[in-house]
């Protein structure tokens, strides 16, 4: 018996793996993931985006507003990197400055001490000298702004001219000297006529829009307060009159939802696999039954072997398809987080904390298999009562909607936190058991519990080798037969002798 089966789970297997979709599915993932990098790096824009400045006013606006923007960036740079030196635990490197100093908001003072200091390039070469040799480098982001000088035809144009002007700077190509993606008008008679224009080729961007009305206010409040009778060093003092913000935040990849998201990833991750695997199997072990009928190769088979020894080979062959893939993919995840470096890796290396003690595999491997037993024992009985493809999509439509739709809203909520009455109803409900237990072992889910649910999940699969069994053998044995519901029901009846 064990031979055939053995027998019967080989031809299934071979079967699927000479398709050209199993390939692409299976090679999917590790062609993404060595892919990621590259594409994240070519499809990312880096290049900042110029501002033309026309100050007709004779002030200094041009020179407040780039200031305005170096602060900004150079404030962005303080926050990444501290939360990089945060996240590897390098502030040993100089415990004085203002990146080793977590809980707070970096003011002008922060930047301007944190440039005396040498900027980005001096902080990396102390953090290099107690830094780890696997520890990823920091990547400082980029410039979003950078200010060029107006064009010679925009210098002095006005009115349609200067539409022109602005209009041929815009449409320029990126590599254009004369190319603009942003203008800015400041007119002659400001602050008297406080407008000033902006011309954009797309919609400009709140990260440029706010902090230019911010410093534009303020240079105007300046103006306003001198001419009212305040010295400049007065109205400077009230414009810079700001709090200190003490700013507490989690650490980086963990505490609160953080952390619950990233232990997440790899538990939603296997669900997720779970789900694709059957649906991918299930199509090829339907595809594969549908032609033993068309060929009239059944006949010959059960000639051979029983019904019994067909089904199980069946189900060998469908967990031999799903573990390949989960080994294929999970070993390719772990090949990428622990042999490269990077964002991804960075990433996927705490997300596998909650996969790798003993326990948390035993209860991957065995949830895993079970589901899958599970669901496909379903797709060989549909496989066994359609005698064409339409007939069996037909029957599989339904289970497959019946499946996917609250698993995915598990892990909708799963994603959110939520560990509500939903998520316990799908956790005790079998046919929907192994996705509730997969997704929630980032969240923990109780000893009490998993046994429980494993014991209801292993009853409700011998339910379905007995009844469905008796309903594979029923079908095998009437083909040509459309079965109604009536006749269904009878199938799952014991066989009389």
């Amino acid at each position: 018996m064990i031979r055939n089966i053995l027998l019967v789970a080989g031809r299934e297997f071979r079967q699927v793996v000479q398709l050209k979709s199993f390939w692409l599915t299976l090679l999917l993932v590790p062609v993404a993931l060595a892919l990621g990098p590259i594409l994240g790096d070519k499809l990312e824009d880096r290049d900042p985006a110029k501002v033309v400045v026309i100050d007709r006013a004779g002030g200094t606006t041009r020179a407040v507003l780039e200031q305005r923007f170096a602060f900004e960036h150079d404030q962005q740079v303080l926050r990444d990197l501290s939360r990089y030196v945060r996240r590897h635990g390098l502030e040993a490197a100089d415990p004085q400055a203002a990146w080793a100093q977590h809980d707070r908001w970096y003011t002008p003072a922060d930047v301007l001490a944190f440039r005396q200091a040498g900027g980005i390039d001096a902080a990396l070469a102390k953090i290099a000298k107690v830094k780890a040799k696997d520890t990823p480098e920091f990547d400082p982001p980029s410039q979003d702004f950078t200010f060029v000088a107006p064009p010679p035809d925009l210098a002095t144009a006005d009115g349609e001219a200067l539409q022109a002007g602005v209009d041929r700077a815009l449409k320029a190509k990126d590599t254009a000297p004369e190319h603009a993606d942003l203008v800015v008008l400041i007119g002659p008679k400001y602050p008297a006529d406080p407008t000033v224009r902006l011309w954009a080729n797309e919609q400009p961007k709140q990260a440029f829009v706010g902090p230019l009305n911010e410093t534009l206010t303020a240079d105007l409040r300046q103006r306003l307060l001198t001419a009212n009778g305040l010295s400049p060093q007065s109205a400077a003092m009230v414009q810079s009159a700001a709090p200190a913000l003490s700013v507490t935040t989690p650490p980086p990849g963990g505490g609160g939802k953080e952390a619950l998201l990233v232990r997440s990833i790899v538990p939603l991750a296997l669900a997720y696999i779970l789900m694709m695997g059957l649906m991918l199997s299930g199509s090829w072990m339907l595809q594969g039954s549908i032609e033993e009928r068309s060929k009239k190769l059944l006949e010959s088979i059960l000639a051979c072997i029983t019904p019994e020894e067909l089904m199980y080979g069946k189900l060998l062959g469908a967990l031999a398809i799903g573990l390949s893939m989960l080994t294929v993919w999970l070993g390719t995840g772990a090949a990428v987080a622990f042999a490269t470096h990077g964002a991804i890796a960075d990433l996927i290396r705490p997300a596998l904390a909650p996969v790798t003690s003993p326990g948390a595999i035993a209860t991957l491997i065995f949830f895993f298999i079970a589901g899958y037993v599970a669901i496909s024992i379903i797709f060989v009985a549909i496989g066994a009562m359609a005698d064409s493809m339409s007939e069996a999509q037909g029957y599989l439509m339904p289970v497959l909607l019946g499946i996917l739709l609250p698993v995915t809203f598990l892990m909708q909520a799963i994603i959110a936190g939520n560990s509500g009455p939903m998520v316990q109803v799908l956790t005790w409900v079998p046919i929907w058991t192994p996705f509730a237990i997969l997704a929630r072992l980032g969240m923990g889910v109780p000893t009490l519990e998993l046994v429980g649910a494993g014991a209801v999940l292993a009853v409700f699969i011998a339910l379905e080798v007995i009844f469905l069994g008796r309903l594979f053998r029923a079908s095998l044995l009437a083909q040509g037969q459309k079965p109604g519901l009536k006749q269904m029901i009878e199938r799952l009846r014991p066989a009389t002798e």
